[in-house]
């Protein structure tokens, strides 16, 4: 048994690194299946303290079953599987499900009530299964790579309105987690995602005292760096290096609209750490990535005007985005299986070419203003386009893989499937040549980084709020 936890004047942490450190070795990703088995098995030895009910139904018919440990008066809502390419969230929640019922002490001292959604998206999980037994080949991962559409992702279908945006195309795996969201009224939620490819770094709704040193201790504790690259936007509000405030639509609307663009048409629902701003919820989100690259740590100056590095990655978008946009334009008119790829395709190749315009307008404003950009922006710039073409090119890759497996595809499909295989080679090469070097990261030091920050904010919120 682990020793007691103890609080200091803003929740001492010193134990969480050791629990945060004492995570076990695992190998790879659990498929949906086996992954609610799992905690089906759990449950089922442990039913004095796991309760087990569905909370919603997938576009495809599949259950989506919430796991309620403990009996505590603090609320503590989890779910992974928010993205489905991100299941670094499975391996966090069976380790903390194991650590809540065999630790009397960790679930008496957290005072809550934890509940676990394992996969909040199983039906886009599945499409990316195929990767996660050996998850350490980025152009394996990227081949096998599937992500759904904007309006199909549960993260960013929550209802939004905002000036001229207006978003309620609400899908049932976001109406089920409204739902658990209100009934639940958590005064914790994490959001369980991940990056790919860099450092660490969070998201949080709101300021909680002690907090950044928390989070920020986390990561080291583990042997991983924190994220010194270019942020996921540049509308985030970065309360310290590699901390943020949680985004919202509001603020990516307000700051396209500041660079001229249509910015209704380019967002599209909200988030939910937003949506649970209702019931006082602190919200958490801890980015991990699975590989890793010395240049992505790397802060000193490039010697390239950061305006330049802004550019370079706009160039590359915007032709990333004409290459496929021409492959997909051409095959459409014989494309007959609206597949999820397909759908996607169509959602994020244009997406490409306006993200494009969004950049050189930002290096526009950056002008009067210029600075020199670290390697670490340099890289995790250029790597955002490697990224994009590997994601991208595979999904509209397996799209043309299903007409041409189904055997309905034309000759004018599989000629357009050939010449699509062979960018896709080209920019593979390009992707491994630009990350030699590349390393891989012990899943096991990912899940402790996301299980310690958890507990961390749990204890700090508790010493805030008194009940603790």
């Amino acid at each position: 048994m682990s020793a007691p936890i103890t609080a200091g004047p803003h929740g001492d942490v010193g134990d969480i690194l050791d629990r945060a450190r004492r995570v076990p070795p695992v190998d790879g990703f659990p498929p949906v299946d086996e992954l609610i088995a799992w905690f089906d098995d759990l449950a089922t030895g442990h039913p004095d303290l796991i309760t087990r009910r569905r909370i919603g139904t997938s576009r495809l018919g599949e259950p989506i079953p919430m796991f309620t440990v403990g009996h505590g008066p603090r609320a503590h809502l989890l779910f992974a599987g928010v993205h489905p390419n991100e299941p670094i969230g499975f391996r966090t929640l069976q380790h903390l499900a194991s650590e809540l019922v065999t630790d009397p002490v960790l679930l008496t001292e957290s005072n809550a009530t934890w509940h676990l959604i394992p996969c909040i998206d199983p039906d886009g999980t599945r499409l990316n299964e195929g990767w996660f037994a050996d998850p350490a080949d980025r152009i394996a991962y990227a081949r096998r790579f599937y992500r759904p559409a904007g309006t199909e992702q549960v993260e960013w279908t929550f209802p939004f309105a905002h000036k001229d945006a207006y978003f309620d195309d609400v899908i049932p795996e976001t109406q089920a987690l409204m739902r658990v969201i209100d009934e639940v009224q958590p005064d914790l939620m994490v959001s369980l995602h991940n990056a790919e490819l860099g450092g660490v770094y969070y998201y949080l709704s709101e300021q909680v005292p002690g907090a950044i040193e928390a989070l920020h201790a986390v990561a080291p504790a583990v042997g991983l760096p924190l994220d010194t690259g270019e942020p996921e936007s540049p509308s985030l509000t970065q309360l310290a290096p590699a901390v943020f405030l949680a985004g919202s639509a509001r603020d990516d609307y307000d700051y396209l609209e500041s660079l001229g663009l249509d910015a209704a048409s380019m967002v599209g629902g909200e988030g939910s750490a937003e949506y649970a701003r209702r019931h006082g919820t602190v919200s958490l989100i801890a980015e991990l990535p699975y590989w890793s690259h010395s240049a992505a740590e790397d802060t000193s100056p490039s010697g390239t005007r950061y305006s330049a590095v802004i550019r370079e990655r706009a160039a590359g978008l915007a032709s990333m985005s004409a290459a496929l946009t021409e492959v997909l334009a051409e095959a459409a008119p014989d494309l007959t299986i609206r597949s999820p790829f397909l759908r996607a395709s169509e959602a994020f190749v244009p997406m490409m070419a306006t993200q494009a315009v969004a950049e050189e307008r930002r290096a526009d404003a950056l002008t009067a203003d210029d600075r020199i950009a670290t390697v670490a922006e340099v890289f995790s710039n250029q790597d955002v386009v490697r990224c994009f073409r590997l994601r991208y090119g595979g999904m509209l890759l397996r799209a043309l893989d299903a007409e041409v497996a189904a055997g309905v595809a034309t000759a004018r499909v599989r000629r357009v499937h050939e010449r699509m295989t062979a960018l896709y080679v080209d920019w593979a090469e390009e992707a491994r040549a630009g990350t030699e070097g590349l390393r891989v990261l012990d899943v096991h030091r990912l899940v402790g980084v996301q299980y310690g920050a958890t507990l961390a904010l749990s204890r700090l919120i508790g010493v805030r709020d008194g009940s603790a």
